[in-house]
């Protein structure tokens, strides 16, 4: 399996570059504003883009759509639900569960709302790529009321059962490091600590107060 982190556009956003070493055939995730760089290292590697993924609708992650679409011919894939806007751009609805592959390269679709009612993550091959639900000793931006309260159960049931090795590929570099593993994320991560959702939302709410006092950049 070829799978690369890209820094693309945004505000400090990954993209990722998933493909198969066999049949050539690659997905992209999260393709941002400027997703040039994504094009460039398939050229590079000489894969061929089939699938295009979005983790979420959030414009910053699916503005590159377009562009890598009409570049290669590939289909878009998002979650389909009930009361979300669709991509502009989507092909493929996709459901907790599915399975999106490059080739024989395959991950699995995990519905993690909280950031968004339609978020995913994609967990495959050892690995968790986590969009805008979890980062690096932080976790995403929702409200402190119901938004909160699915991020926080997306947290546990979906992404902390995972086994402690398998590695965690967050939507930004906003994080301690631009990887990390749940094993380390349930060790060290302040919102993981929390020991319940009370204290979560507190934390979310008193971010700014934490980071100052324990050093956070």
């Amino acid at each position: 399996m070829i799978f690369e982190q890209v820094r693309t556009g945004g505000d400090r956003n990954f993209s990722y570059l998933i493909g198969d070493e066999e049949t050539r055939e690659a997905m992209v995730v999260d393709p941002s504003d400027a997703p040039g760089p994504l094009l460039e290292r398939a050229s590079a590697l000489g894969l061929r883009i089939t699938t295009i993924v979005n983790t979420h609708l959030h414009e910053d992650h699916v503005a590159g759509n377009e562009f890598i679409r009409a570049a290669t011919g590939a289909r878009v894939a998002c979650f389909a639900m009930t009361g979300a806007e669709p991509a502009r751009e989507a092909d493929i609805g996709l459901r907790d569960g599915d399975r999106v592959a490059a080739g024989k390269v395959k991950f699995r679709v995990l519905h993690t709302p909280g950031h968004t009612p339609e978020h995913i993550c994609l967990y495959g091959e050892g690995r968790v790529v986590t969009g805008d639900t979890l980062f690096v000793g932080k976790v995403g931006g929702t409200d402190f009321g119901e938004g909160a309260r699915r991020e926080y159960a997306s947290l546990r049931e979906a992404l902390m059962t995972l086994p402690d090795e398998t590695e965690v590929w967050p939507g930004h570099d906003v994080g301690v490091r631009p990887s990390s593993t749940i094993g380390e994320e349930k060790r060290t991560n302040p919102f993981l600590l929390c020991a319940d959702f009370e204290a979560f939302v507190h934390l979310k709410r008193n971010w700014a107060e934490y980071k100052k006092q324990h050093g956070i950049a």
